[in-house]
C-alpha cells in the first residue's frame, strides 16, 4: 500500500513512503512514526 503522509507544524512537508498491506491503524501509525524517527521521513 502508498499513502502520503502530511506533517503540519510550523511548516507542511510531504513523505511518501511504502507501507505493507494489511495492517491496521495503530500499526499503519507505528510504521510511519518509525520511518520519521529513522529519517526515512523529511523532518521538521
Amino acid at each position: 500500500m502508498r499513502v502520503i503522509v502530511t506533517v503540519v507544524e510550523k511548516i507542511t512537508s510531504e513523505a511518501h513512503i511504502d507501507i505493507p498491506d494489511g495492517l491496521n491503524k495503530s500499526a499503519i501509525r507505528q510504521h510511519i512514526v518509525d520511518r520519521y524517527n529513522t529519517g526515512e521521513c523529511p523532518q521538521i
